[in-house]
């Protein structure tokens, strides 16, 4: 799974994924893409859309540079140290708040504190690099005109599934079954319906 932790819906998605691994035999691996990056050149966005996308360097480089100096399985812990401070906890709503974020979550999973050096968005840098070669490697797999999350399965990739509140046991597997089978469709490119319901992280 390709996820950006500012990202509801990706959080949303994470929680089904790890219900599906109780019950099917997938092991998933956790990498980054970044909103910010994937909107880095677009000027008509909402002003409110470009302040979060403002707030979301720190979170992806501070995941890059975890997993660059201390292993990939950190990806995951941060991420959820982080994601449960910004989604159900509501945390991180400007910057000075998503740094305390960071430097929590960072203590949580026993990492570094110096690691928020990396949360500056310095372009060009090596952090910069491996975080645009991770949303890279993601966003190739299905296009431009998607966000995150993204699922790859062997030579099957798509975004989403966008749901809420995420399903929990048999309904999870359920719904994996059914993603695989219309993603891995030759063809089959899109299904959706307009969201009436915000993100449910109970």
């Amino acid at each position: 799974m390709f996820f950006d932790p500012i990202c509801p819906w990706a959080w949303m998605t994470s929680r089904w994924l790890m219900e599906v691994e109780k019950v099917r035999p997938i092991d998933v691996t956790w990498s980054v893409m970044s909103l910010s990056v994937l909107n880095e050149d677009r000027d008509e966005l909402p002003d409110q859309y470009k302040e979060l996308l403002s707030r979301g360097w720190a979170p992806v480089r501070v995941v890059i540079a975890a997993a660059r100096e201390h292993g990939d399985e950190m990806k995951k812990k941060l991420y959820d140290a982080i994601g449960t401070r910004v989604h159900p906890g509501g945390r991180g709503k400007d910057e000075a708040d998503m740094r305390a974020v960071l430097v929590e979550a960072l203590a949580e999973v026993g990492l570094p504190p110096e690691l928020i050096e990396a949360a500056d968005n310095v372009p060009g840098d090596d952090i910069d690099k491996a975080l645009r070669a991770s949303h890279e490697r993601g966003i190739s797999l299905v296009g431009q005109d998607v966000g995150t999350p993204i699922i790859a399965l062997e030579d099957t990739a798509f975004f989403g599934p966008v749901v809420t509140p995420a399903p929990k046991g048999e309904a999870a597997g359920k719904l994996w079954d059914g993603c695989v089978l219309v993603a891995s469709t030759p063809g089959f490119y899109e299904l959706k319906r307009t969201r009436d319901e915000d993100p449910d992280f109970s």
